[in-house]
């Protein structure tokens, strides 16, 4: 493997940039000033990463302004990218080329347009700097995507993303780099449906009205018929249609880390400084608002962005009281919101995509009523429902089962803990069925605090537990029901040697010893639930625990 140097000199000719498939000419470049502090370079990036320490990777990516024309993201884009692959990735040599043949038939570029998946959104082809033989690849590539992802129903933000990789990589490196995005179960790039793209921008939605009220209210006044929302539909599109291209370069650089929180961010930035901008009596963006409209307004703000990226991040970075679990917990309120009116409502197109998408195909029922003495098939299809959207695309496989691996806690920690998320399932002595969706890894009850403390809890607000017999009933986190919750509540997972615990505050929702053969259930604040089993104490008859392969359903 060629190992490039860990210093990259800046350079002045952009063929040395840009891939060959794109006309730099075109490219607007700021004036170099040098910068308060030595910029970073790709091997202290590439070194963090290797010492997992991704929460100082995070800093330096946010504080580091990279000029577009930086020789670094050739390698860089393709680091943060594929550090986020899924298990066994089909990452090796060849591997696209083969799929290129199987699509096309070829590996030459067809001389006719090639037709792309439908989950692309035409009016959104965003091309930015790419040649013509560079938007023919980019066809190319999301064609081959749609091909190995068949389940992805709408992502029209896959298109710009794509055609944004390209500016500095090969189409095979663009490829994996999507591949690994597209796959992340940890972090969320790329939404795959249109009830989650519909989620993403009523969460961004909430959160602007929440955390930058101000702006968001000067939005609503200047917005026709209280239709505010409507502007919201388009938030993506501020940031990679709307942005100038050095901007939005600085905010990918975040986004390949740390996921689709830092375009919530972005969005709200630009809200803050469009406000900033037009709330004056004799600002002329406010006369562009009152002669052109406000969504018009906006969108020609974007294009001319009047401060610098870095001051865009500084200000995206800068609004507080805006953390990870907090937006998760909007996110999947919103998600079960939809999700349920969308079964109210019935609609057949809702009714047809929920078998399409989000339900195991034959073979996986089978395959887990072969090894499976807990779930019936009815069981399944309810547990599956309740599940997030995003993981029912994946295929069930068995981790581990007290049956056929033993009754060991060691065990159960070599076959599981690197999985995420995980499905728990406990079946008792006396037959009553229950269990928990695990959000975060096993692994994670390892990690220590900047103390060197092992952290006690884990987990996240997607975290639930269920039971299936006698009783049939979901306890989501309670956090879901409102913006602030005490720390007792959000006691998720916790492991050591001698046990396994879900659910903590005043009690533990499931309680598992060593010998995983007694546990106990309690009501516990995490999750307002009952005692899972009358009695409380229980035997384990069988343990079950499933994770999600990375090959979608087909």
């Amino acid at each position: 493997m060629l190992i490039m140097p860990s210093v990259l000199e800046e350079v002045d000719d952009a063929s040395d940039v840009f891939s060959t498939l794109v006309d730099a000419t075109g490219i607007p470049l700021a004036p170099p000033s040098p910068p308060a502090k030595p910029l970073k370079t790709l091997g202290e990036v590439r070194a963090l990463l290797l010492q997992g320490r991704k929460q100082d990777v995070k800093q330096l990516l946010r504080n580091n302004p990279w000029p577009v024309n930086s020789p670094l993201r050739k390698e860089l884009w393709p680091l943060l990218c594929k550090q986020h692959q899924n298990g066994k990735s089909n990452f090796m040599d060849g591997f696209y080329w083969d799929m290129v043949n199987q699509v096309f038939g070829t590996t030459e570029l067809p001389d006719k347009s090639i037709s792309l998946p439908p989950f692309v959104e035409p009016s959104h082809c965003l091309s930015y700097y790419t040649t013509h033989k560079g938007r023919n690849i980019t066809d190319r590539v999301v064609s081959v995507l749609g091909y190995a992802c068949p389940d992805i129903v709408y992502s029209p933000t896959i298109y710009p993303i794509c055609a944004l990789l390209l500016h500095f990589m090969t189409e095979e490196e663009c490829y994996h780099c999507m591949a690994s995005l597209v796959a992340s179960k940890e972090k969320t790039f790329i939404t795959q449906t249109k009830l989650l793209y519909e989620v993403t921008w009523k969460t961004v939605m909430q959160i602007c009205k929440k955390h930058v009220k101000s702006a968001a209210i000067h939005l609503q006044r200047h917005y026709p018929s209280n239709r505010s929302e409507k502007l919201y539909m388009d938030w993506i599109w501020w940031i990679f249609q709307g942005l100038p291209f050095p901007h939005l370069v600085r905010v990918m650089d975040c986004f390949f880390h740390e996921g689709v929180k830092v375009l919530y961010r972005t969005a709200m930035a630009i809200l803050i400084l469009f406000h900033k901008s037009s709330s004056s009596s004799s600002s002329e963006w406010l006369a562009e608002i009152q002669k052109n409209g406000v969504d018009s307004a906006l969108a020609k703000f974007c294009k001319e962005m009047p401060v610098s990226p870095q001051k865009v991040l500084k200000v995206a970075f800068g609004i507080r009281g805006l953390s990870s679990s907090y937006i998760s917990r909007v996110f999947l309120k919103t998600e079960m919101i939809l999700k349920s009116k969308n079964v109210v409502n019935g609609s057949r197109q809702l009714v047809r995509s929920r078998s399409n998408e989000n339900l195991p195909n034959s073979q996986s029922q089978n395959n887990i009523q072969m090894v499976s003495h807990t779930l019936t098939i009815r069981e399944l299809l309810t547990l599956w429902s309740w599940l997030p959207v995003r993981i029912t695309m994946y295929q069930p496989i068995l981790l581990y089962t007290t049956e056929e691996h033993g009754c060991s806690l060691t065990t159960f920690y070599v076959r599981v803990e690197q999985h995420e998320p995980t499905l728990l399932m406990i079946k008792t002595c006396n037959n009553e069925v229950f269990g928990a969706y695990c959000s975060s890894r096993w692994g994670e009850r390892n990690v220590k605090d900047d103390r060197g403390n092992r952290q006690a809890y884990f987990g996240t607000g997607e975290t639930f537990l269920f039971s299936l017999y006698p009783e049939r009933a979901k306890y989501p986190w309670v956090g879901m029901e409102g913006d602030k919750v005490q720390h007792g509540a959000e006691l998720f997972m916790a492991a050591d040697s001698k046990m396994i615990t879900i659910g903590g505050g005043e009690g533990q929702a499931i309680w598992m010893d060593e010998n995983i053969r007694f546990g106990k259930t309690d009501s516990c604040s995490t999750f307002n639930n009952p005692p899972l089993v009358p009695g409380r104490d229980f035997e384990i008859r069988v343990l079950e625990v499933y994770g999600f392969a990375t090959d979608q359903l087909s």
